[in-house]
């Protein structure tokens, strides 16, 4: 079991999660979704995308970019796009002009709405299961997603906790999207990513 955990938007937090003895894969940015309390301003995020990613990769978050945008973050430290709100054929086009990786995000309100993963399989190195209140850290029913198998990685997200019993997501998902479930009052809490990443590396010894 992979893990992202997302919306880290200090240096301190940062720091601690790369160097971590059980570093998450993937390290995700909120870099153009000014509505989340985790939106990262442009030249804070230039400074933050600096440290060494060491074992992680950075994943820029974006909804619905601009192409103005793209243009501004081309250059930095990012190995993989996770799009929300486009379709298949402007996720082709990013894809293949700026040379990133692709999480494509889904977002779920019931069992009709998994069947849109098809849109963007192709296009995808990860399909992304998320709740329809994304920037809320909103639930979606993870057990539509029991056994349910695609030629990409699926990652999910949606109100998964720091504390939760992760080996119940074995059966449905590759990555588990973690945010607002390490954070205290809005802020991310080393202690319970601490916590997250342990129970995560245990999972993982014992599988």
């Amino acid at each position: 079991m992979e893990a992202k955990i997302c919306g880290v938007k200090d240096q301190t937090t940062l720091n601690f999660i790369v160097s971590h003895p059980s570093p998450p894969n993937f390290i995700g940015f909120i870099v153009n979704y000014k509505k989340s309390i985790r939106y990262v301003e442009f030249e804070k995020l230039k400074k933050l995308l600096r440290t060494d990613k060491k074992n992680s990769k950075y994943v820029a978050v974006l909804v619905k970019p601009s192409k103005n945008f793209l243009e501004k973050i081309k250059d930095l430290n990012f190995d993989y796009f996770q799009i929300y709100d486009l379709n298949s054929e402007e996720i082709s086009y990013i894809k293949s002009k700026y040379k990133k990786k692709i999480i494509a995000a889904v977002t779920i309100g019931d069992e009709k709405d998994i069947k849109k993963y098809n849109l963007f399989e192709k296009v995808s190195d990860i399909i992304l299961f998320d709740s329809k209140g994304y920037e809320k850290s909103l639930s979606f029913d993870h057990s539509l997603l029991i056994n349910f198998k695609l030629n990409s990685k699926i990652m999910i997200a949606g109100n998964i906790k720091y504390n939760d019993q992760l080996d119940k997501f074995i059966k449905i998902a590759d990555i588990i999207d973690i945010s607002g479930g390490l954070e205290t009052s809005g802020q991310k809490d080393i202690s319970k990513i601490d916590i997250f990443l342990k129970n995560l590396n245990k999972l993982n010894n014992e599988n």
